[in-house]
């Protein structure tokens, strides 16, 4: 196996196409397309790590689609097992995730960088110890108001439509990084086609206003869910 792609999301019927699951979106669309079917974890060869997760198996290019199926917060807790198990090193570990900064269907890949304040990519690089692995960010627009009731709110029916043409330009990004494992070549050729000049600095390594951010209480679910 050369490479792991990892959707960041929420488990259960209650978050199904919500805004923070735009991981879990991402990789449901390259399933579909290629055919494939998502498996719980136990069924995973040679596997005896944690079992919060699903998992679809590509072949060519050869690579494994994740998606953790612990809290948000706690999806490290899958990727770094997972990352010793296939012998793979930080840079064949690519990350999707929502991102609150970027306006819906907007894409963006990086090499590495900070999590902005996206929990879920926060636990990923405490888990592997660095934050220099690719990652995919897609854009789910900024809260009017609350962003937790934001992130779990489901896009409007003016909205879906570019979220569908972005997952269909995701799945071929991340199918391209799969088979070439170039994340630089990776940005050149798809940011140039989605028209994206360079980012600043902060929007890697910068908070932004996302869940928790505040400094206001949540209650439990909400907390762990973001």
């Amino acid at each position: 196996m050369d490479r792991l792609v990892i959707g960041l999301g929420n488990p259960g019927p209650e978050h199904e196409g919500t805004r923070h699951n735009a991981g879990f979106l991402v990789l449901d669309r390259i399933a579909r397309h290629e055919g494939l079917i998502f498996e719980p974890a136990a069924t995973l060869d040679d596997w005896s790590g944690p079992g919060d997760f699903l998992h679809a198996r590509l072949y060519a290019p050869d690579a494994l689609l994740v998606k953790p199926t612990t809290w948000m917060n706690r999806s490290g807790d899958v990727v770094a097992p997972l990352m010793r198990w296939a012998g793979l090193e930080p840079a064949d570990v690519l990350v999707v995730v929502d991102d609150m900064d970027l306006p819906p269907g907007r894409l963006r890949l990086r090499p590495g960088g900070g999590s902005g304040g996206q929990k879920g990519l926060q636990s990923v690089i405490e888990a592997l110890g660095t934050d220099r692995f690719p990652r995919l960010r897609v854009g789910i627009g900024p809260p009017a108001t609350d962003a937790v009731r934001h992130v779990l709110t489901r896009f409007t029916p003016d909205e879906q439509p570019v979220i569908d043409a972005a997952l269909v330009e995701a799945g071929e990004a991340l199918m391209h990084w799969m088979l070439w494992g170039d994340i630089e070549k990776c940005m050149t050729r798809f940011h140039s086609r989605w028209n994206q000049g360079p980012a600043s600095p902060a929007e890697d390594a910068g908070p932004h206003d996302a869940p928790g951010a505040t400094g206001e209480k949540r209650e439990d679910e909400a907390n762990e869910s973001l």
